[in-house]
């Protein structure tokens, strides 16, 4: 035995001139499975860059009332330009994951963090509506979106077979993290620098990020010669050409079955009572009451520290558990929730606001591991473009929620209007998740 291996029978050479058998030729030693898969490894680089990217998502609900001053706009006009960002967050999220196959990760990965950065810096010399649109909507909009949920499904696709759902959880919790990393000196910087300082942070966070996804990121378990964690090793597939093409037609393929309607008109829903709703318009409502931005900014931090165990937390029940029996609890425990915040803004934050920040934040993207599974049940290897694409119905919700919500405030002089609604539509996500039938045996949906 040579290194706890047995070695094959040769036929011998000319022994040594003592006298001792000769040894077998050298052969070169079969790799062995690291004892931490390369997977984590990976999916812990995709945490940090999803991170970054995260940084512009706790900026907007911090600017309406400094951009609301300075240049006078309305908080719808506001409003409009952060719709734009995220309705184009969820229509670029299927055309980069046709991309990704295309090019591979790694590449479009950096490129959309080097645009979030160009976007990011150049509001600080804009000085008009339409700026805004183009830089804060259109730019990092499009940057975002090829960072946005599809591509931590297609991380999770391609180098995990076991531990999915708890891989989904953690990557989606990422986004949730950067809340929590950046929400604070934001809103510090918007209060004693201004806006200006805030925006360039966002863009050099992005940019920081590239190294690390240029040096450590791989776009397939076979370009460093493993498995998938949990499979078993499968080469490399061919670049698939025509991107644009073939997310158009997943999307009609998957268009035809129900399942994806029930997904999608359940993620809208979501977006339009998170992203649209309180990451937007959550900071200027509580300042409606009286309470500081540095204080309500807090607040949504905390919001990020719960919302990094509920997801984790869902990953793991979503392995354990049927997901569309994990997506109604969650939705109607949202609407519950956000029927009852009216009532509980004030200018100070007591109690019963603390329970609903935990509460909310357990809940706030527990979705997307259910969602994932779901998409992956029914689509099978086009699951990553078919999230893709109920990801975009999420953002289009949530567009139309910031633009609404911003209006609502301008007419009524109140935000009450939107939450109340915003619990009706998640009973009405709850029934929806309720009737999403089960995959056929053969894995697809008809």
């Amino acid at each position: 035995m040579l290194g706890g291996m047995a070695q094959t029978t040769e036929t011998p050479s000319a022994g040594p001139p003592d006298g001792r058998a000769p040894l077998p030729p050298r052969r070169p030693r079969p790799r062995r499975t690291p004892r931490v898969h390369r997977a984590w490894f990976v999916a812990a680089v995709t945490f940090v860059t999803i991170i970054g990217a995260a940084a512009f998502a706790s900026l907007p609900g911090l600017l309406i009332e400094p951009l609301h001053r300075e240049f006078d706009w309305s908080r719808g006009t506001i409003g409009f330009a952060v719709s734009v960002n995220l309705a184009l967050y969820g229509l670029t999220a299927p055309f980069a994951a046709a991309l990704m196959d295309r090019f591979g990760i790694r590449r479009i990965v950096a490129v959309a963090l080097s645009v979030i950065a160009l976007g990011s810096v150049l509001t600080v010399w804009m000085t008009a509506a339409w700026q805004l649109v183009l830089l804060w909507g259109v730019l990092v909009g499009l940057g975002s979106g090829s960072m946005a949920l599809a591509f931590a499904a297609t991380v999770t696709n391609r180098w995990f077979t076991a531990r999915r759902g708890l891989v989904t959880g953690i990557l989606t919790a990422a986004g949730a993290s950067g809340q929590l990393v950046f929400l604070p000196l934001l809103s510090w910087l918007v209060e004693q620098h201004g806006w200006r300082p805030a925006a360039v942070t966002v863009g050099l966070a992005a940019l920081a990020v590239v190294p690390f996804v240029w040096l450590l990121l791989r776009d397939h378990p076979a370009d460093v010669g493993l498995a998938p964690y949990g499979g078993e090793y499968a080469d490399k597939p061919a670049p698939v050409t025509g991107a644009a093409r073939r997310a158009v037609s997943v999307l009609f393929k998957a268009a035809r079955t129900g399942p994806f309607w029930l997904l999608a008109g359940t993620f809208a829903i979501c977006g339009a009572s998170t992203n649209g709703l309180v990451k937007t318009h959550f900071v200027p409502a509580a300042h409606d009451h009286g309470m500081p931005v540095t204080a309500a900014a807090g607040l949504l931090a905390v919001i990020g520290v719960f919302d990094v165990v509920g997801t984790i937390a869902s990953g793991w029940f979503t392995d354990r558990f049927e997901a569309r029996r994990l997506l109604a609890v969650y939705y109607a425990l949202r609407g519950i929730s956000l029927l009852f915040l009216p009532v509980l803004l004030a200018p100070a934050v007591h109690p019963p606001m603390l329970f609903f920040i935990v509460f909310y934040g357990l809940d706030w993207v527990a979705t997307v591991p259910p969602t994932i599974a779901l998409c992956r049940e029914h689509y099978g290897e086009d699951s990553a473009i078919v999230f893709g694409w109920v990801l975009a119905s999420h953002q289009v919700g949530a567009a139309v929620v910031a633009f609404a919500g911003g209006v609502a405030r301008d007419v009524f002089g109140s935000y009450d209007v939107v939450w109340y609604a915003s619990g009706a539509l998640c009973a009405a996500a709850a029934l929806m998740a309720l009737v999403i039938r089960r995959p056929r045996a053969s894995g697809a949906s008809r």
